[in-house]
């Protein structure tokens, strides 16, 4: 059988699926298919034909070396195909975006033939993904005084690839779908338990919302031809969790615009809208894809005559409607006066937002992509011609207030940024390129960022960072055939590229399937690093952490920056004092729930939560910081005093070792530049030269959070809150609840001890309360399952030195076997322990679930619909989140205990503390502290 012969094969399988061919990404494929173009009497030739011009991909795939190199023998008349003239060829190289194409076109046009070198500038003018080696090229034959090459330069100087592009439309006119009520989580718009099919963006656009909701989109297509559908939230916040490019890319598939018509299913410039807005993430993704988010504030709360909220029973404010948006409703975006409109002309919201200089930009471009290559391109330009830059783009935004201090995000920006001006302080709001340190992929959506990378002609991780990993997480606890096709081959590809590897590509070292932000936690060696990862869960407790989608982490990987602006930030300070009995994920928990109370709304959201956690270290820190991708905010810092954060520096210096010992060190030796790295950290702050970092004084914050302690008296839990007869408040963190409201009659259908909220203390308590309860009750029986899935191999490695594991191993019914793991997801629990493998399990939902309709009570992050439970016909499914004790004395019980059970449980037990830092920050409040 020949490759053609197994592609026409997959091509049947898929159209009994509804699907069209697969794009072509394979060289070998691709040199079959041009051999049949060649031959003028093959039965295949016209499908060939039609394979190679719109179904091949571009950038650095293997197709697209064998394409480019195809349409240069055309131009140069080595081959002649009726079909594709040499003005055609030039036009598909014009599409094929970098990498190859862009070798080909610098080759014609420092050819010697000056026609065809004359069609070869016209185009390359037209590009921005160069590189180094494609503008050292041009370089060189310009200081060899080639005409040619001056000439594409100049024109580089003057951005022309980007100012002769068609200006953004006036007027966009839209039609509203209304995806959900409420929070509409990225699971709608790209499940995880789909998250295998991600990188087959025709396959996995079926799993937007439902098949009903597609048909309706394209109903609306159809009858309103001249408008883009609006996908929104109504009453809630539009793309919250994670798989924000995969979800983008699933609505840009149905509602967006054709990137190009030789490439197959890539779409750009969705428009989307929620009634409170876009999640910082997804807007970020929104804006790579050159779309356009919408906070539409259609409602409102309703106030008295003294103008304060009017409550209902449940003493919820209650909203009233400013506006429609039903399905099916008309409106307009005026991108000049930045508005949205009725359809009869009447202003319902500003959108000053949504059209900042910088986003107007990408829509311009297409994506957030080109304006970073176009500004780099720029720039060599004006180096290699020894002047200053015209002002093309948007100039940075720096705002810079006299007398007021830097919080600690705004002094990493600050000493991270790049391309500002010299001397200048920049304080929130400020958009800045800033230089990115630590990056990592993850493995549900490494498969895109290897394409995203792919499209941008990338070739190897930049030098300008220090430290990059691609994990193997969120596809360890079953190793089914879909992760034996994908996992490998996006191993392969990131550890060429220059990432260190959780799976070796070579079969060498063991597979290290340790959750990343656990990785990136340790992986981070400074308290004044940028850090991007794949993941919203993406947030140190060491430098600022960015969740970001695959295509950001790619720039990052491939150019070692970021563009954004300064987030403002909220401070987060303790007074009084943890209770014995309590654990410090209540703490995470009681500060949601006072945020709420002090301040009505949730001032979190979109912001930096720079929270003075002082005296915990990395590990427990990380509770925190992971747990604020659920307050919605942006991005977190913590404070740390000098000592904490040498141990924390000291622990992970020791991890990166021990990755170091197993054989994971790269060629590149990245692992021991970060050690180095980390001891010049310790040795600035011993010497006090450079401090933890610290706010200033008078600094300004957006608001300010004060968490008592005193008041946090019993566990807490985050309540789904399922049967909310307000659908808007369903699938949200905020409804934060005492154990006590339960009044121990909850039942537990599954308890999971896992995720990357939990660290080794947190098996520890585990082993602890089994060892508790056996000696009152001579054996432990659970009335419920309960699955442990430890973060990291090195805590399973250190209980088994600490006696703990044994513990765990007696009353565990199943344990997992690295040597024979999974390949079919459990669909049955008995009441038994499942000692799961490292990684993210149930939490992910890709694989293993919960039977539907369970209430499912974990320390995971995630309770939204669908994800680690789904509904049954009968039942909805429930995912509470709550501390490790609770959750494994639930399940021991089969409901939620009393107080009074729950004391007695975790007496003598090492619960993780926290204290507040003992020196009262300088503008603290004295009643504070």
């Amino acid at each position: 059988m020949s490759l053609y012969s197994d592609y026409l094969a997959e091509i049947e399988t898929r159209k009994e699926q509804g699907l069209h061919p697969k794009p072509i990404d394979d060289a070998a494929l691709t040199l079959e298919i041009i051999a049949q173009i060649k031959d003028v009497d093959h039965a295949h030739r016209a499908d060939s034909l039609h394979y190679f011009i719109y179904n091949t991909l571009p950038g650095t795939t293997n197709a697209a070396g064998a394409k480019a190199q195809f349409l240069k023998e055309i131009i140069l008349g080595q081959a002649a195909v009726a079909e594709i003239t040499p003005t055609y060829a030039f036009e598909l190289l014009s599409h094929m975006k970098g990498g190859p194409s862009v070798e080909v076109l610098i080759d014609l046009a420092l050819g010697d033939d000056l026609d065809l070198a004359g069609q070869a500038a016209d185009v390359l003018k037209t590009q921005v993904f160069l590189y180094e080696a494609d503008t050292d090229r041009l370089k060189a034959a310009h200081e060899a005084q080639n005409p040619i090459a001056t000439d594409i330069i100049k024109s580089y100087l003057q951005a022309e690839f980007f100012t002769k592009l068609p200006e953004i439309d006036e007027e966009v006119k839209v039609v509203t779908y209304v995806a959900a009520e409420g929070d509409i989580s990225t699971d709608l718009l790209s499940p995880g338990n789909q998250a295998h099919s991600r990188a087959d963006r025709e396959l996995h656009g079926k799993c937007l919302i439902d098949e009903a909701a597609q048909k309706h989109i394209e109903e609306l297509k159809v009858q309103h031809p001249d408008a883009r559908v609006m996908l929104i939230a109504e009453k809630g916040t539009m793309g919250v969790g994670s798989s924000r490019m995969s979800g983008v890319n699933n609505v840009a598939l149905w509602t967006g615009k054709q990137a190009s018509p030789y490439v197959p299913f890539v779409n750009y410039a969705p428009v989307v809208a929620g009634t409170n807005g876009i999640s910082p993430i997804f807007l970020t993704t929104v804006g790579v894809t050159g779309g356009i988010g919408v906070d539409l504030k259609n409602w409102v709360k309703k106030v008295d005559e003294d103008g304060n909220p009017v409550l209902n029973n449940d003493g919820d404010a209650i909203l009233e409607q400013k506006y429609s948006v039903d399905t099916g409703t008309v409106l307009k975006i005026n991108t000049k006066e930045k508005a949205l409109y009725s359809e009869d002309g009447e202003k319902l919201v500003d959108m000053a937002a949504s059209f900042t200089p910088q986003k107007m930009e990408f829509m311009k471009a297409g994506s957030s992509y080109a304006i970073v290559f176009g500004k780099k391109l720029q720039t060599f330009a004006a180096e290699t011609l020894g002047v200053e830059a015209p002002l093309v783009f948007a100039p940075s935004k720096e705002i810079s207030n006299d007398d007021q201090g830097l919080t600690a995000v705004e002094k990493i920006f600050n000493a991270n940024a790049r391309g500002v001006t010299p001397g200048a302080v920049l304080h929130a709001g400020s958009d800045v390129r800033v230089g990115v340190n630590i990056v990592g992929s993850q493995d549900t959506t490494g498969l895109m960022t290897m394409q995203e990378l792919e499209a941008m002609a990338a070739m190897t991780v930049s030098p300008s960072v220090d430290g990059a990993y691609q994990s193997g997480c969120h596809t360890a606890s079953v190793w089914d055939i879909k992760a034996q096709e994908n996992t490998p081959r996006l191993m392969k590809f990131m550890n060429d590229f220059g990432l260190v590897t959780g799976r070796d590509p070579k079969g060498v070292y063991h597979a290290m399937t340790d959750v990343i932000h656990k990785v990136l936690n340790d992986l981070t060696v400074s308290d004044w690093d940028v850090i991007i990862g794949g993941d919203s869960h993406t947030r140190m407790s060491k430098g600022v952490a960015f969740g970001a989608d695959s295509g950001t982490v790619a720039l990052a990987l491939a150019t070692g920056e970021s563009s954004m602006p300064i987030p403002e930030s909220v401070k987060v300070t303790f007074k009084g004092a943890m209770a014995d009995h309590m654990d410090f994920r209540d703490v995470v928990h009681a500060t949601q729930a006072q945020m709420l109370e002090q301040h009505g709304d949730n001032v979190f959201q979109g912001r930096v939560i720079e929270v003075h956690i002082g005296t915990l270290l990395a590990d427990q820190a990380f509770t925190f910081t992971d747990w604020t991708a659920e307050m919605k905010a942006k991005a977190s810092v913590c404070i740390s005093d000098d000592d904490t954060l040498i141990g924390s520096l000291e622990l992970a210096k020791s991890r990166i070792q021990i990755m170091i010992d197993k054989g994971m060190e790269h060629e590149n030796g990245m692992l021991a530049g970060l050690i180095a790295k980390a001891d010049q950290r310790i040795a600035e702050i011993r010497s006090g030269e450079k401090p933890a970092l610290q706010p200033d004084s008078n600094a300004k914050y957006f608001a300010e959070v004060v968490v008592d302690l005193d008041a946090i008296v019993e566990p807490m839990i985050a309540d789904p809150d399922v049967n909310n007869i307000d659908v808007s408040k369903r699938y949200t963190h905020d409804t934060i609840r005492p154990i006590s409201y339960y009044k121990a009659e909850k039942e537990v259908d599954l308890g999971f001890v896992g995720s990357c909220m939990v660290h080794k203390g947190d098996i520890k308590i585990v082993a602890q309360m089994l060892r508790n309860l056996e000696a009152e009750q001579g054996k432990v029986a659970f009335q419920a399952p309960l699955v442990v899935a430890a973060p990291t191999y090195n805590i399973i490695d250190e209980l088994k030195e600490e006696g703990d594991w044994e513990i765990l191993q007696k009353y565990s019914g199943f344990e997992f076997d690295d040597a024979a793991p999974k390949v079919t997801a459990r669909t049955d629990y008995e009441n038994i322990l499942y000692l799961e493998r490292p990684g993210c399990n149930l939490c992910m939902g890709n694989q293993e679930k919960a039977a539907k309709g369970d209430t499912v009570l974990a320390t995971s992050t995630r309770l939204f619909q669908g994800r680690v439970v789904a509904d049954s016909t009968e039942k909805k499914g429930e995912s509470l989140l709550a501390s490790t004790p609770v959750v494994v004395l639930s399940a021991i019980l089969g409901r939620t205990p009393t107080l009074a059970e729950y004391k007695t449980a975790v007496a003598g037990i090492d619960l993780t503390k926290f204290a507040p830092p003992k020196k009262a920050p300088l503008d603290a409040l004295s009643a504070h502290f």
